[in-house]
């Protein structure tokens, strides 16, 4: 898989974490049944379902705070997974999040994801919020 072309799909996971839109977010996961999701001190979702009930309740909570990532790496597993590694910011907090996707017909697609709070995190540069245009 290319860098660029899972770079994309891991910006649109967070664009659609931080527009709160749950139909881009349900499309960007994979539609296999054994996708495993660890939210911040959460126990470990495991299966579509489960996973996508969380995003819904998390991208339902109109007191979610804003997320951005920051500082996103993607390592290629082969010709079919690959692997990124990005920082999210959200009310204040840093987190290291692990993003693994999977080649599907439409693209990438994410298999898991997993964040946790980063105890020394780096510099990270400011970004503009989701949407801006310079």
């Amino acid at each position: 898989m290319h860098r660029d072309e899972v770079l994309f799909a891991n910006e649109a996971f967070y664009l659609a974490f931080a527009n709160a839109d749950y139909q881009a977010m349900a499309g960007i996961w994979s539609g296999r049944g054994d996708v495993v999701c660890a939210h911040p001190g959460w126990p470990v979702l495991q299966g579509r379902d489960e996973v996508l009930a969380s995003w819904r309740r998390i991208l339902g909570n109109p007191d979610q705070p804003r997320v951005s990532v920051h500082v996103a790496g993607a390592q290629p597993l082969g010709d079919g997974a690959a692997l990124v590694v990005c920082y999210e910011t959200m009310a204040g907090t840093v987190m290291v999040a692990t993003n693994v996707f999977e080649r599907e017909p439409e693209g990438p697609r994410l298999v898991c994801h997993q964040a946790g709070l980063c105890s020394e995190p780096p510099e990270l540069p400011p970004r503009p919020p989701p949407g801006y245009d310079a």
